[in-house]
């Protein structure tokens, strides 16, 4: 008696091993083509890679032949061109504070983010990201990096230098505690 109880249950059993072994064998499937798939964007993307990082030694290339041509007219009493123009408007007072905050903490840290700013300055990160629009629409190059999503800000080495040289923005250093 007992084995055919069990043999009613095999019985019964049987088709749905069937149909559970057939929805592996479906998932298994969708899972490789994914897997493909993955394997080709990852191909792709290593492809491009390479293609930028050759454009970059191109562009490095070409930098140090600029240089050297700036250098050979410099000696033969040609004077190379200026490159950077700056043409900034006047900045408001809070602009101002926001610009020497960019400033500094980029010489302390390296990296300023709204959030650094604001923090600085007991402004929101909103009310920071204003000031940084607002600066940039004035003409003051303020470089942004996006590193995991969240903007990083620098001042243009040539413009951060030619600020230290000659006060371009006028800053009045006294005014801000420096």
């Amino acid at each position: 008696m007992r084995k055919i109880f069990l043999r009613r249950i095999n019985l019964k059993l049987r088709p749905k091993g069937k149909k559970l072994k057939q929805e592996f064998a479906k998932m298994r499937q969708e899972f490789d083509e994914h897997l493909q798939a993955i394997n080709e964007n990852t191909n792709e993307i290593a492809a491009n890679y390479e293609y930028i990082s050759e454009i970059e030694r191109k562009l490095d290339k070409m930098s140090e032949r600029i240089e050297q041509l700036q250098m050979f007219l410099e000696s033969v009493g040609m004077p190379a061109l200026k490159r950077n123009n700056f043409d900034i408007k006047r900045l408001n007072r809070m602009e101002q504070e926001v610009f020497l905050v960019i400033y500094t903490l980029e010489e302390e840290k390296g990296g300023v983010t709204y959030s650094s700013i604001a923090d600085r300055l007991n402004i929101s990160e909103h009310l920071a990201s204003n000031y940084v629009t607002s600066l940039i629409e004035k003409g003051v190059p303020i470089i942004k990096r996006y590193l995991n999503s969240k903007p990083h800000l620098r001042l243009d080495p040539e413009f951060k230098t030619l600020q230290a040289k000659e006060n371009i923005l006028q800053l009045s250093l006294a005014e801000f505690g420096f």
